[in-house]
């Protein structure tokens, strides 16, 4: 296939996310939900996004659009993670709903009663979040350095960096086992496809999208990989070998480490040199877990989601 000389290769900042039997695009200014629903047709659902950097300008700038970004992110994500399972129910019998969910829904209203739900799904996430990878990984060191008093300090915070990295590594690798995230992994490699496809500007089609490479140097999953690393390093700054202050000093720097991790991660979606190169490196290999090759029903999933979003002028989705 043939490059179209009127929109060059460039890299852009509409990214995306895989959902069960589906994908979310986000774009400069819309967003689009596509989900391949039973019969085999596609869902489409596209809206307007309202950037909150817009009505507040401070919260994109630098060091502080990390956290801000992440948090909002995640919300959207668990939001269209949501919408998507609804077109696969576990169970094809209609419940009736508890007298909690009646209750919420009469006093909040649906959506109010929703956007409550998925803001505790996201709280959720987080505590689960901080709980597997730094409140456990910290207490197991606590105790092996308990065990042995003579153990220094930075014996205690290699041990706690490679227990995180081992803890992260299997939770991938576990789900990466599950036969329902494998198929959302194989969306995920139809989203990074889909996106390359238009960086390079080629026409979106099911066959010029196939050849494109499914591991992405902007991907979430190399996010959270850097996020890990440099919380590595953070952490091997902390001197006390209190355990639970230890545990409040990492959690205070937690906004810090996403923030910084943001902005390399953003560095290295803008250039493409050696140094970004090597930075990237380990995310795209950690994505031989997390991405997976497609079929063309998954594809067409992804033009459909990533077509809505495009601006109509590229140089406005410009990474």
């Amino acid at each position: 296939p043939e490059e179209n000389k009127s929109c060059p290769s460039f890299r852009t900042m509409i990214g995306g996310q895989a959902l069960i039997e589906g994908i979310m695009m986000m774009g400069p200014d819309k967003k689009s939900i596509v989900v391949r629903k039973p019969d085999g047709e596609l869902e489409v659902k596209t809206e307007e996004r309202k950037l909150v950097k817009d009505k507040y300008p401070i919260l994109g700038w630098p060091l502080i659009r990390g956290v801000v970004n992440f948090c909002l992110s995640l919300y959207t994500g668990v939001t269209a993670l949501m919408y998507s399972s609804e077109f696969y129910p576990e169970d094809e019998v209609e419940e009736e709903p508890s007298k909690f969910e009646a209750w919420l829904e009469k006093h909040l209203g649906n959506e109010k009663a929703v956007a409550l739900f998925t803001t505790l799904a996201v709280v959720l996430g987080i505590g689960f979040s901080v709980v597997l990878f730094i409140l456990l990984p910290t207490l197991a060191a606590g105790g092996l350095a308990w065990l042995v008093p003579a153990m220094p300090l930075w014996i205690r915070s290699v041990v706690e960096g490679v227990l995180r990295m081992v803890i992260f590594l299997g939770y991938l690798i576990l789900c990466s086992h599950m036969k329902e995230i494998r198929r959302v992994f194989s969306y995920h490699g139809a989203e990074h496809k889909s996106i390359f496809c238009y960086e390079k500007g080629l026409e979106l089609t099911v066959e010029n999208v196939r050849i494109q490479p499914k591991h992405h140097p902007r991907c979430g999953t190399s996010f959270l990989l850097i996020v890990i690393l440099i919380s590595i390093l953070a952490g091997a700054l902390i001197t006390t070998e209190n355990t639970l202050l230890r545990i409040a000093l990492k959690l205070l720097l937690l906004p810090v480490v996403m923030s910084v991790s943001y902005e390399i991660i953003k560095l290295c979606g803008r250039y493409d040199n050696p140094l970004t190169r090597a930075v990237s490196a380990p995310g795209l290999w950690l994505q031989r877990i997390t991405t997976s090759e497609p079929d063309d029903g998954m594809i067409e999933c992804a033009i459909a989601a990533v077509l809505p979003v495009l601006p109509e002028n590229p140089e406005d989705g410009k990474w």
